[in-house]
């Protein structure tokens, strides 16, 4: 189908099937983590890295799968993705193992790194400037929704048919999206012979996995050796200086750079880019802590916690088409700092509000601040980054936005996951110390010392049951110091939960600030239609 042919909204809708689809796994496996420690036998911090792995494939090529979209046409680089993604859903759910499963979940994210670059860069090309925000208001509300709709649908999945139909969802879906896209998406061709930087590839990619490898499995090292005399720190370090490297090398690349530093002197695109960054660290870290609350703490089932979200999800995908217009007509920064402010105001809401035995559904109220909050982000964002990006740098441009906000969630995911395993370690040991003064004294300290080995097991905390119970114990001490197990258990998840909830809601405040920056321009840049080119050709 050439561009004449195309109707721009069927194509959009298309393309926005698999969009959905890349977004959802970035939250569906959320909600399954309790019963993934369980049924997998693996630690939190393996669990992590099932979320981590796919974030750092899918964040780590889009600098270069954008580049590919632009040589072999956007078309065929999407389809490539969708074909890989839906292979490895399936890879994913056949896994017998938690190493397999981040195998699998490495390969879906290099699927999802393929596809998404291309989604922008067609709205960019199949609608007009002034008739964008629509566009964008739609995907922005894909975005939004499926963000957010993954704790819904993989509770029901998780609770009916079992962890390993949350990817097999995926697999009905990539074959419908596959063929949608095969009718109703243009082979768009921009044909542009692009030098590809192999090095700041590696550059790149090796201080991306260095940063988070040392950042995520810090605590689990205990910030020490790792292998070889080698430090936690150290494997940081080494991140930081290859970063540094990257920068340098794409400044003196005179050929054709991975990351142009040129698009950054555009005052919008690199507040919108900072801004991005802020939204996914704090988009793909929030659920860690309030899952593994609302289920090991509360009791609720994965489709109960999920249920509990659904309210936030629905009001986001409700206002974001409305907030995307809107945007055309209001300067959308505000929209964007509103949305940033709300949902950061929503999670300090629930961080307050919880307690060991706090009653789930008194959370909705904050949950729907959140909802507004993100409905409010995604479509003025994207509008006003993407708005004055010159037409020929569209391309890369929409994959350093893209990488942008994905390096935001894989920072998002390994700060959060090892703050949270810190702060459950710390909080359940601090609590069964005060619980065991209600123990006779020769059973304190062996009472004290077995919770706080187990807190350094959070797989054992995937339930709402607590720990084993110590033997040998008389009965009648047994059954209380069960109950006191319990109660220092969930007294310590509570605690953890809600410090670790601090560091999401400072990230969206200097989002705000990043937001500020945004200014309300014209585009200097006027796209012709797609049927006006096809006749001019």
């Amino acid at each position: 189908m050439n561009a004449r042919q195309a109707n721009p909204w069927a194509a959009l809708g298309a393309l926005c099937l698999g969009f959905f689809m890349i977004l959802l796994d970035t939250t569906i496996v959320s909600i399954a983590i309790p019963t993934m420690l369980n049924k997998l036998n693996a630690g939190l911090n393996s669990v992590v890295w099932v979320i981590s792995v796919y974030l750092l494939t899918y964040a780590v090529p889009m600098l270069f799968t954008s580049r590919l979209g632009d040589r072999f046409g956007p078309k065929r680089v999407f389809l490539a993705g969708l074909v890989v993604f839906t292979g490895a859903s399936l890879w994913c759910g056949l896994s017998g193992n938690v190493e397999m499963l981040i195998a699998a979940r490495a390969v879906q994210g290099l699927g999802a790194a393929l596809m998404t670059p291309q989604t922008l860069a067609f709205i960019t090309h199949l609608f007009p400037p002034a008739k964008r925000g629509p566009a964008m208001g739609m995907w922005g509300g894909v975005a939004g929704l499926a963000t957010i709709a993954g704790p819904l649908l993989g509770g029901v999945l998780v609770d009916h048919l079992g962890w390993e139909w949350i990817f097999f969802v995926n697999v009905p879906i990539g074959v419908i999206a596959i063929v949608l896209t095969m009718m109703l998406v243009p082979d768009w061709q921009p044909k542009h012979a692009h030098a590809f930087d192999l090095l700041g590839i590696f550059l790149s990619s090796a201080a991306l996995l260095c940063i988070v490898f040392g950042v995520q499995n810090g605590q689990q090292y205990d910030w020490g050796t790792v292998f070889g005399g080698i430090t936690v720190f150290e494997i940081i370090g080494a991140g930081v200086v290859l970063m540094i490297a990257f920068l340098v090398w794409q400044r003196f690349n005179k050929r054709e750079p991975l990351l142009p530093l040129q698009v950054f002197s555009n005052r919008n695109f690199s507040a919108g880019t900072l801004t991005a960054t802020t939204v996914g660290f704090a988009m793909t870290g929030m659920f860690l802590p309030l899952v593994i609350y609302i289920q090991s703490v509360l009791g609720l089932s994965p489709t109960m916690g999920g249920l509990l979200t659904a309210p936030m999800s629905l009001l986001s995908g409700i206002i974001a088409p409305f907030v995307g217009r809107a945007s055309d007509k209001v300067n959308g920064k505000y929209l964007v700092m509103f949305g940033l402010a709300a949902l950061a105001a929503g999670l300090g809401i629930i961080a307050l509000q919880a307690t060991p035995d706090s009653n789930a559904w008194t959370f909705v109220p904050a949950l729907l601040v959140c909802g507004l909050g993100i409905g409010c982000i995604f479509s003025p964002m994207s509008n006003l980054t993407m708005g004055s990006v010159e037409p020929r740098l569209a391309g890369t441009a929409s994959g350093i936005f893209n990488t942008a906000r994905q390096v935001g969630g894989v920072l998002g995911s390994a700060a959060i996951g090892v703050l949270l395993q810190a702060r459950i370690s710390a909080s359940i040991a601090d609590e069964a110390t005060k619980a065991a003064a209600q123990l006779p004294a020769q059973y304190r300290a062996p009472f004290a010392e077995g919770i706080a080995h187990a807190a350094a097991n959070t797989g054992e905390f995937g339930s709402a049951g607590g720990p084993a119970p110590m033997p040998g114990l008389p009965a009648e001490i047994a059954a209380q110091a069960g109950k006191l197990a319990t109660q220092a258990v969930h007294s310590g998840l509570t605690d953890a939960a809600r410090v670790t909830m601090l560091l999401p809601m400072g990230v969206l405040l200097l989002g705000v600030l990043s937001a500020a920056v945004l200014q309300r321009v014209k585009p200097r840049w006027e796209t012709p239609a797609p049927a006006a080119e096809a006749a001019a050709a």
